[in-house]
C-alpha cells in the first residue's frame, strides 16, 4: 500500500511538527498517554463556543517543541453529540494524529481509524491496553495489521508506560495511505477482513473480574454494587475533605493567616470601606474567615479551604474510579431511570456528589455530554440537592421536633427534583445523547496517571475560579456598602412573611444563605421557629440560590445567561414549594 509520510503530507509541509493531535474512542486511554507524553505542564480548555473540554501540553520531539492535544473521544467522524462534533472541528488542525485503540476491542475501534485514515493527514496508531490482550487469549498479528493499515501500530501499556518510547519515535513515521477506504459498507466490510487476518481468540474460562464486570451491569446485583460503591465514595470524600479542612487548613488559616490579617486590620485603622473590602469584619479581635467577607479573608478561605480540599477529595476518588472501569458500568446502569429527567446515566455521578457538596458536583457535570444536560443536571443539584453541612443542620435542627419532619423536607426535596425534572426535560430545547460508551475491563489503576490527573483538574480549578470567587466577594461588599441587600430583606418581608408563613426576621437568614446555607439556617434557630416554620424555612433555603462557592462555579460552568434562567427557575420553585408546605402543613 502506498502512503504519505509526514515530510511529504499535504498537512506536513516543514520538517517540523508543530500539533500532534490525541484521538481516539472514549475510554481507550488517551489521557494516560497525554500525560505520558506532556508531564504535568498543561492547560485545560473549552473548545471555543461549547463547554466541551479538551487538554493540551508540549512534548520534546527531536530538537523541537510539539504541542498535543487531548482530543475529545469520539466513536465516529459522523458526529452524534457535541463532543464529536468538536473532535471532527479540531481535525483539521493537527499536523499529526496518534490513534489511540483499544487492543482489546479492535474491531470496534477500527472504525474511527479507516475514518481517520481517510483525511489524508499523517497517522500513527496507539494499540493501546496490549496487556489486557493476553489476559483475554486475544493473539494479534501485529506485521500484518503494519501491513493492511499502511501506518505504524505500537503496542502501549499506557498505565506502565510500555511502548510509550517506541510510540514517539514512530511520530516521525507517521504516514497517511494513498488508497483509504471512503464508502461506509466498505469500512465494515475491511474490518472484519482486518479482524480475521490478524486476530485469534482462544477458548478460556472467565476469571472473577470478568464475572464482577458482568454483575455490574445487571439490575439487581449492578444496584447493589453501585450502592456500595457510592457510599464508600461518599464517606471517602467526606473523610478527605474534612480532614483536609480540620487537620491542614483551618490550622493554617487560623495559626498563620489570621495574624497577618489582624496586623494589617490595625494599620487600615479597624474599620471603613478600604478595610472592609481588603479584611472584612473583624468580631472581638478574631477573624471569622467565613463572616468576614474580606477579599483576603473570605476571599482566600472559600476557594482553598472550604472548596479545594472536596475538590481534591472529588477528583481523587473521581480518577480512580474511571481509571478502574466503573464508572461506565454506572452509567449504563442508571441511564434507563435518568433519561426520564431528561439526562443519561453518567448524571447521578454529579447527583450523589451533591449530597457532599454542590461545588465538585456542579464540576462534575463537565461528564453530560450536551449543554442542555449539563444545565438540567446543574438546575436540579442547586435546587434539590442539599449538601453536608445544610443536611447536618437539617438534622440539628429540624431533628428536635421529630424524625417525621426532617422526612417531610427530604421527601420535599425528592418529589420536587423528580417533578422539577419531567419539566425542564419537556421545557429545555436540545437533546440528550443516547448513551454509547464502551465499557473497559475492571483493572488497576496506576497511581501516577491518578495523581497526575488530580493535580491537573485542581489546578485547573484553582486557576479558572480563584479570580471569580475574588470578584464575587469585590462586588458583594459594594453592595453591602451600598445597602443593596438591606434593601432586598425589606421589599422581600411581605413575601417571606405572608407567603412562607415565617417571621420578617427570618429574611436576613434567607439572604445570609446566599453566603453559606448551613450558617443561614443557624441564624434561624433564635427566632423560636415552630416545627412547620423551620420545615418551611429548610425546603426554601435548600432550594434558594446555592452557597457563593457553588454560585461561581456554576457561573463559570454555564454562563452568565444560562445561570440567570437558573436562578430565575430556584427562586419561583422555592416560593411555590415554601407557599405550598406553609399551607398543608
Amino acid at each position: 500500500m502506498k502512503c504519505h509520510s509526514v515530510g511529504s503530507n499535504s498537512h506536513s509541509k516543514r520538517s517540523d511538527i508543530r500539533k500532534i493531535l490525541l484521538m481516539g474512542n472514549p475510554n481507550v486511554g488517551k489521557s494516560v498517554i497525554f500525560s505520558r507524553l506532556t508531564g504535568v505542564h498543561v492547560i485545560a480548555s473549552n473548545y471555543p463556543g461549547t463547554t466541551v473540554g479538551y487538554t493540551r501540553g508540549f512534548m520534546k520531539l527531536g530538537e523541537e517543541a510539539a504541542e498535543v492535544i487531548d482530543v475529545p473521544g469520539a466513536y465516529t467522524l459522523e458526529p452524534n453529540s457535541e463532543a464529536e462534533e468538536v473532535a471532527l472541528r479540531m481535525l483539521d488542525t493537527g499536523d499529526v494524529i496518534i490513534n489511540v485503540v483499544n487492543a482489546t476491542n479492535l474491531e470496534r475501534n477500527l472504525y474511527l481509524t479507516l475514518q481517520l485514515l481517510e483525511r489524508d493527514i499523517p497517522v500513527v496508531v496507539a494499540l493501546n491496553m496490549w496487556d489486557d490482550t493476553k489476559h483475554r487469549g486475544i493473539h494479534i498479528e501485529l506485521d500484518k495489521l503494519r501491513e493492511l493499515l499502511g501506518v505504524p501500530v505500537i503496542p502501549t501499556v499506557a498505565t506502565t508506560g510500555e511502548g510509550i518510547k517506541e510510540l514517539v519515535g514512530n511520530i516521525l513515521r507517521a504516514v497517511s495511505p494513498d488508497n483509504p477506504v471512503r464508502s461506509r459498507d466498505e469500512r465494515w466490510t475491511t474490518i472484519g477482513s482486518i479482524i480475521d487476518q490478524v486476530q485469534r481468540v482462544i477458548h478460556r474460562h472467565h476469571t472473577w473480574r470478568e464475572r464482577l464486570e458482568d454483575a455490574s451491569v445487571k439490575p439487581l446485583t449492578g444496584g447493589i454494587i453501585a450502592l456500595a460503591v457510592l457510599a464508600s465514595a461518599f464517606l471517602v470524600i467526606r473523610f478527605i475533605g474534612e480532614s483536609l479542612i480540620g487537620y491542614v487548613l483551618d490550622p493554617l488559616f487560623n495559626t498563620l493567616w489570621a495574624p497577618v490579617l489582624l496586623r494589617l486590620s490595625d494599620l487600615l485603622g479597624g474599620s471603613g470601606f478600604l478595610h472592609d473590602i481588603v479584611i472584612g469584619k473583624i468580631a472581638g479581635g478574631e477573624v471569622n474567615f467565613v463572616e468576614s467577607f474580606g477579599l483576603l479573608s473570605s476571599g482566600l478561605y472559600v476557594p482553598f479551604a472550604m472548596v479545594l480540599p472536596y475538590i481534591i477529595a472529588f477528583y481523587l476518588v473521581l480518577g480512580l474510579l474511571e481509571d478502574i472501569g466503573y464508572l461506565p458500568r454506572l452509567a449504563v446502569l442508571m441511564d434507563t431511570i435518568m433519561h426520564r429527567l431528561g439526562l443519561h446515566g453518567y448524571a447521578i455521578i454529579p447527583t450523589l456528589l451533591g449530597l457532599g457538596c454542590n461545588v465538585p458536583a456542579i464540576l462534575a457535570t463537565r461528564v453530560l455530554e450536551s449543554k442542555r444536560e449539563r444545565f438540567i443536571a446543574a438546575t436540579l443539584i442547586s435546587i434539590a440537592v442539599p449538601c453536608a453541612a445544610l443536611q447536618a443542620m437539617i438534622f440539628g435542627l429540624v431533628g428536635q421536633h421529630g424524625v417525621q419532619y426532617v422526612a417531610i423536607v427530604y421527601g420535599t426535596l425528592f418529589v420536587v427534583w423528580i417533578i422539577l425534572g419531567t419539566i425542564l426535560n419537556r421545557a429545555v430545547k436540545g437533546f440528550s445523547p443516547e448513551l454509547l460508551i464502551e465499557i473497559p475491563p475492571y483493572r488497576l489503576p496506576s497511581w501516577r496517571a491518578v495523581l497526575q490527573k488530580l493535580w491537573m483538574r485542581a489546578y485547573g480549578f484553582l486557576a479558572e475560579a480563584v479570580p471569580i470567587i475574588l470578584g464575587a466577594v469585590l462586588v458583594i461588599n459594594i453592595l453591602l456598602f451600598l445597602g443593596v441587600f438591606g434593601a432586598i430583606a425589606n421589599f422581600t418581608a411581605p413575601v417571606v412573611t405572608g407567603l412562607l408563613g415565617l417571621p420578617k426576621e427570618a429574611v436576613t437568614g434567607l439572604v445570609i444563605g446566599f453566603l453559606r446555607k448551613d450558617a443561614a439556617l443557624g441564624m434561624l434557630a433564635p427566632l423560636a421557629l415552630t416545627a412547620k416554620q423551620l420545615v418551611v424555612g429548610s425546603v426554601v433555603l435548600a432550594m434558594f440560590f446555592p452557597c457563593i462557592a457553588a454560585f461561581v462555579v456554576f457561573l463559570r460552568e454555564l454562563g452568565a445567561v444560562n445561570m440567570l434562567k437558573s436562578a430565575g427557575i430556584m427562586i419561583s420553585v422555592a416560593l411555590i414549594t415554601g407557599g405550598i408546605l406553609n399551607l398543608i402543613l
